[in-house]
């Protein structure tokens, strides 16, 4: 998410025009906070592939870790699951934890339900962010078996204990989210971690709509992955069963539990390949140079041409060259940006990821004082955020659009889409502080008009 969102204003700063002689200072914000805004934990909508592409994924997560490493049998709680909430968390933690246990039973069919005793199925504790780090530099959150405490990680690490790979079943696992970062952020680990608690272990750059993608593009639970969940709890399947065994009865499963996804043509999209891979794995990496990362995106852009993929993962190819090129070629950056988004543009399943772009375009617009195109990007891009309950970029796809307002001479109606943007921004951004300072720096980007 920080890859994606947070870096964007301090570089696009450096791009905005100087100051227009004798023009009008702007007042200092005067703004009153309403409360946190978060969201009524609804589905995004129903998964829309087809069965023959989603049972292959179903394979492709299940049997396999991160790593590459196959996994030799399907595990998953049998019987009643139990979940138990521990350290130190916030009201806003608890209530979207009990929203996506609601969606776990409603919509994946999972006998899963909190509990408030010492122990259960699966522990979720909260700890600081550093010692998180301490421990896995790389991951925001994780999840690892037979343990239930950080105590019981500690001692368990070096042991063996902890690979998924020798497990018959799952019996006992635990969750570790930091403490002190966003709503969002955490709200976004117990999504993902919860989920591959529950199911699958692996990810797919290949996957467009499901959070088991290391894009990050979508943080909650989509259609599809409840589908993969209730798939991998379907009564037909059990511990044990083998690749093979599972991909017999997978068909049926899917018929009965998918019929829409009949009726859809296949689209057998190629398995991604280690080098791409590696190349987007460096682009990402903060322990490199920031010309080791433009050089690997680039690459990624061209590998991913060279083999004609389409869709998710040349799109974020695309996003994450512009991204690298931002404070390098603002002109190379915005080509990358459109880039993307006609390729996004083109498949129905990357709505969201269009929105995410739509935020990079609209600094490029609002900079050379487009206010029709600012809002014209804005607007379309702020339903997919809020659809996919993305506090954080609606909130400052918000306040983007708010600046053109302004830039239009519609103050009143700037500053009402200004103030709604502020319970999502303390969602999505943690503090007032952070709030206020994202609306300054986008303040900071629209060319000032001479005094006349």
């Amino acid at each position: 998410m920080k890859f994606l969102i947070l870096p964007l204003l301090a570089f696009l700063a450096a791009c905005a025009p100087p100051p227009v002689p004798n023009a009008p200072r702007q007042e200092p914000m005067r703004l009153s906070f309403p409360s946190v805004q978060a969201f009524a934990g609804d589905s995004p909508g129903p998964a829309t592939r087809a069965n023959i592409d989603m049972a292959r994924d179903f394979l492709d997560l299940a049997f396999q870790m991160e790593s590459g490493r196959p996994l030799p049998v399907l595990t998953r709680f049998e019987g009643p699951i139990t979940v138990a909430l521990r350290g130190r968390t916030t009201a806003l933690t608890r209530r979207d934890l009990d929203r996506l246990i609601l969606r776990l039973r409603r919509e994946a069919g999972i006998n899963i339900s909190m509990v408030a005793g010492p122990t259960a199925n699966i522990v979720i504790e909260s700890v600081p962010n550093a010692a998180l780090k301490r421990l896995a530099p790389n991951a925001a959150c994780f999840v690892v078996p037979r343990v239930q405490s950080w105590t019981e990680l500690q001692a368990a690490r070096g042991t063996g204990a902890l690979d998924w790979g020798t497990l018959p079943r799952r019996d006992r696992a635990a969750i570790f989210l930091p403490s002190d970062v966003t709503p969002q952020e955490v709200r976004d680990c117990l999504h993902e971690e919860l989920a591959q608690a529950l199911g699958p272990l692996n990810d797919l750059y290949r996957l467009p709509d499901s959070v088991f993608n290391d894009d990050n593009i979508n943080t909650v639970l989509t259609g599809f992955d409840m589908l993969m969940l209730r798939a991998f709890y379907a009564p037909e399947l059990q511990s044990g069963m083998t690749r093979d065994q599972v991909a017999a009865r997978l068909p049926a499963i899917l018929r009965r539990l998918n019929p829409r996804g009949e009726g859809i043509p296949a689209r057998f999209p190629p398995p991604t390949t280690p080098l791409w891979k590696s190349q987007v794995e460096r682009a990402l990496s903060e322990g490199r140079s920031d010309r080791q990362r433009r050089i690997a995106a680039q690459r990624a852009v061209e590998i991913a041409e060279q083999l004609g993929w389409d869709g998710p993962r040349l799109g974020f190819a695309h996003y994450a060259n512009g991204r690298l090129q931002i404070d390098n070629d603002p002109s190379r950056a915005l080509a990358s940006f459109n880039a993307a988004m006609a390729t996004y543009r083109a498949d129905p399943e990357t709505r969201i990821h269009r929105a995410f772009v739509a935020l990079q375009i609209a600094a490029y617009t609002l900079i050379s004082g487009n206010a029709e195109a600012t809002i014209a990007v804005t607007k379309a891009a702020i339903p997919l955020a809020r659809r996919h309950e993305n506090a954080a970029l609606l909130s400052l796809l918000m306040m983007f659009q708010a600046e053109a307002l302004d830039l239009q001479g519609n103050r009143a109606a700037g500053m009402a889409l200004r103030l709604d943007s502020l319970g999502y921004g303390l969602y999505g951004f943690g503090s007032r502080d952070e709030v206020v300072a994202r609306l300054n720096e986008i303040a900071s980007l629209p060319p000032q008009q001479p005094q006349m």
